[in-house]
């Protein structure tokens, strides 16, 4: 055999050898995605099994729209404030005011005095405040009616109402506690009032009881 020979069977050996492993290569791929087929396939089994008796939701949901607010009646509320300014009027004589010098004191008529001596004394307890001070006239009378209206609504009986001893007013007389006494005694719910204790406010506020 000559040496062309040699070589020629040389690379046709290196060529066989060379188709083998690529025969095994691809025997070894086929074999690994054989495995992982298998594998998917019995993961897939055992999620069907798992599964089986599961009940599928209902998916036939109903949209609520959300409500829309309430309009705010802009009118009503005008009315009610209205109604309140209309219901205090600055020249009601008060009839059953009781003289004390300056100090204010009133009973409703035919309730007990002792009513008047437990306020006096500071038997209840005061539950709610409004202070006046810095209102005119007629900002003072809307807080006032709207403010007892509030506490006949909640409940409350013992209130105070700070209206200033006058200092800041142009004669220096107490305006807003005259006009309050006579607010206040227009009121149904007020039963009594007496003029706060000096570790309430002294001349400078009074204390009111009210109905139940």
């Amino acid at each position: 055999m000559n040496s062309d020979s040699r070589i020629k069977n040389i690379e046709q050996a290196k060529l066989l050898i060379k188709a083998q492993q690529l025969e095994n290569l691809e025997k070894e791929k086929a074999e690994k995605l054989k495995a992982e087929l298998a594998q998917q396939q019995k993961t897939e089994d055992l999620f069907l099994a798992a599964v089986k008796n599961a009940r599928p939701l209902n998916t036939n949901r109903i949209h609520h729209e959300p409500s829309k607010p309430k309009p705010i009646p802009q009118q009503f509320i005008r009315d009610e404030k209205q109604a309140l300014r209309d219901s205090l009027s600055d020249g009601y004589i008060p009839a059953h005011e009781l003289e004390s010098g300056e100090e204010l004191l009133y009973l409703r008529e035919g309730q007990s005095p002792s009513i008047l001596s437990k306020l006096r004394r500071g038997h209840w307890v005061i539950q709610a405040n409004l202070d006046l001070h810095g209102l005119i006239s007629d900002e003072a009378r809307i807080q006032v009616g709207e403010f007892l209206a509030g506490c006949k609504k909640r409940g409350i009986r013992c209130v105070r109402i700070v209206h200033g001893k006058g200092l800041g007013s142009r004669n220096r007389e107490p305006i807003l506690k005259h006009k309050v006494r006579n607010w206040l005694i227009q009121k149904d719910e007020v039963i009594a009032y007496a003029q706060a204790r000096a570790t309430d406010g002294g001349s400078g506020a009074v204390i009111v009881l009210l109905k139940a």
